[in-house]
């Protein structure tokens, strides 16, 4: 064994790490008696210890001072939407203008698309790739029923053409260039939830853009996970969740990017609510909606306060750390496991995520060799020991070490464990 994949080698990186104290800003569940070893931050983010006082501090205003909470203090009500916007556009890459909190991923895909998805009998296609998250095909092929058009004919996936499942940067350059002409949008995931594989998506809008599609993103395992510049890279839209990598609490209020190209256009079809109606003129209750400028012209319904304050408290850590510092020690853990299976568990795992750190994100997707029973024994087993991955059908089990709270020594137990399993 080299000396760079010992216990030893993982306490030197833990105590050098400058991220080491974040670890402590989060509730880890207990087992026996110790710190669960957690590495499911990819479906639900662990507990930051300012969420309740965050949460407390809503309550607590309601309590003294009931309706007048919404205009009292420096986080009244009102305007608290407004006080995550800066620090998210920071995660994400964008003008705090481009971006809003609210409603959940599902509902915000579904006002995207009744802004970007304008199709035409030339144009009727969506293209997204094969196998995508159930709640984004759901989406896709209601709204191309819903425009009266034919999903076995206009929704196009794209199959994967690499050996592990993935989808080469050149597949997608062809599918996006052979129905270029019936395209309307293309919409794709900034991290494929099943592979953990990371796009480029700068180079998807531009491929996509230069068809003349409009194009989207869903970043729910992107977010807070992989350095993004939604500005810069110029879609028409993203949205995701921030129950992930973003660490705000199950079910919690989700988030959405719109360019600012279409900030001020108000002509863009769109469902209305009275939260996006210009704020100047919104309590005149006059008939005629007038959207806001930017993401917060396509708000439905006053921000659900509660909801949103677990938010504040995880991007104040998020600041503290910032992306490329947190990009960076993800590049080394992610780094560290897949060098510890590939040199110890290659009989019992197969890693199906790329191999490229720009194609990935935290998370590997470790395909257990002997097929769904083998895998489902291993699983269960690694829950008894106090080792927490999530599984996906049929045989995968992702590991997803996030840099604010997992340790090198996290990853060497896990591979210790499975070790420990398989008898190897």
């Amino acid at each position: 064994m080299t000396e760079t994949l010992t216990r030893t080698h993982a306490i030197a990186l833990d105590a050098a790490d400058p991220l080491r104290q974040l670890r402590g800003e989060f509730i880890f569940p207990q087992h026996q008696n110790a710190d669960q070893t957690y590495f499911v931050g990819n479906s639900l983010g662990l507990q930051p210890r300012g969420a309740k006082a965050m949460v407390h501090e809503v309550l607590d205003l309601w309590a003294r001072h009931a309706v007048e909470g919404h205009f009292t203090g420096p986080t009244r009500w009102m305007n608290y939407h407004r006080l995550v916007s800066e620090q998210l556009a920071r995660v994400v890459g964008a003008l705090p203008s481009e971006v809003v909190a609210m409603n959940t991923l599902s509902v915000n895909l579904n006002l995207m698309l009744v802004s970007f998805y304008r199709p035409t009998s030339e144009r009727p296609a969506i293209l997204m790739e094969a196998g995508a998250f159930p709640t984004d095909r759901h989406a896709v092929e209601s709204h191309i029923r819903f425009h009266g058009f034919n999903p076995e004919t206009d929704l196009i996936e794209l199959a994967p053409d690499e050996p592990n499942g993935t989808i080469s940067m050149q597949a997608i350059e062809r599918a996006i260039a052979e129905h270029g002409p019936r395209l309307a949008l293309v919409l794709w995931p900034g991290v494929q939830y099943r592979s953990g594989q990371a796009f480029d998506i700068a180079e998807i809008t531009r491929l996509a853009r230069a068809q003349g599609a409009n194009v989207g993103f869903d970043l729910a395992h992107s977010v807070g996970n992989t350095p993004l510049a939604l500005h810069d890279a110029g879609p028409d839209f993203a949205v995701w969740c921030h129950y992930k990598y973003l660490n705000s609490g199950p079910g919690a209020v989700a988030g959405c990017f719109v360019h600012a190209r279409h900030g001020r256009d108000g002509s863009l079809p769109r469902f209305a609510g009275w939260w996006g109606h210009d704020e100047a003129t919104r309590f005149q209750m006059a008939p005629t909606f007038s959207p806001a400028e930017g993401a917060e012209g396509w708000q439905l319904s006053n921000p659900p306060v509660l909801g949103l304050a677990p938010l504040r408290a995880s991007l104040e850590l998020f600041d503290r750390a910032g992306m490329p510092a947190l990009r960076q020690k993800s590049l080394q853990l992610t780094g560290f496991l897949e060098a510890l299976v590939q040199a110890r568990l290659s009989s019992v795992l197969q890693i199906i995520t790329p191999s490229e750190p720009e194609r990935r994100g935290c998370q590997l997707s470790l395909r257990v060799r002997g097929g769904r029973e083998q895998g489902r024994a291993l699983f269960e087993y690694l829950h008894s020991v106090g080792v927490l991955g999530d599984w996906r059908e049929p045989d995968v089990i992702r590991i997803s070490p996030a840099p604010l709270y997992n340790r090198f020594r996290d990853v060497y137990h896990f591979v210790e464990e499975v070790e420990a399993w398989a008898g190897v």
